[in-house]
């Protein structure tokens, strides 16, 4: 099955062969690595498993992450991705995380996408809670993640060893409640 969600700029759709590449150039990017789990340069073979990997996931499988392909409309162009995961312990709940192409960043897409995904989470998967976590340092995440209504629940002081030294993280969360009772989404998440 595959998944297609669109915004007014975007389409977010389920990974192909063809994104291999500019999946992998992105992933590549010095500064879009900093905060994320994988180095710079990011192989092309480990796109192609990544690819391979989600093509072959359900959305929505519990205990795995699903990436989604963010296209913008105009020029059908790769950008990024968003991805979230149904947490094995608590399937009632959500994690996500998101990534952009640098040339993409400061345009409001990433907040675009979060919030068509937070739509689709609360209202098609109906769940009750989602949460992110970012670095302390990553400014410009905790910004998007506040401005899309999600609360700070928990700074996490030197909690992870991150590439190759100890880091802190925020963690935000945001409930089905609060969402549907949210101005900006409330008539999106049934539409």
């Amino acid at each position: 099955m595959s998944l297609i969600l669109e915004t007014s700029r975007l389409k977010m759709r389920s990974f192909q062969d063809s994104d291999i590449q500019t999946f992998a150039a992105y992933r590549s990017e010095p500064d879009v690595a900093k905060y994320q789990s994988w180095d710079a340069p990011y192989p092309i073979e480990q796109a192609t498993n990544l690819v391979k990997a989600v093509r072959a996931t359900q959305p929505g499988t519990v205990g795995e992450w699903y990436q989604v392909a963010l296209e913008r409309k105009e020029g059908n162009e790769l950008i990024g991705d968003c991805a979230f995961h149904i947490l094995a312990d608590e399937p009632q709940q959500a994690e996500i995380g998101y990534t952009l192409a640098s040339k993409y960043q400061g345009y409001g897409y990433a907040t675009e996408a979060v919030t068509r995904l937070l739509d689709y989470l609360f209202g098609e998967l109906n769940l009750h809670r989602v949460r992110a976590t970012c670095d302390v340092d990553n400014l410009a995440s905790s910004k998007l993640l506040e401005r899309i209504g999600m609360r700070r629940e928990a700074h996490f002081v030197e909690n992870i060893w991150f590439k190759g030294q100890w880091g802190s993280e925020y963690l935000y969360a945001l409930l089905r409640s609060e969402w549907i009772l949210s101005s900006d989404s409330a008539s999106n998440i049934f539409s």
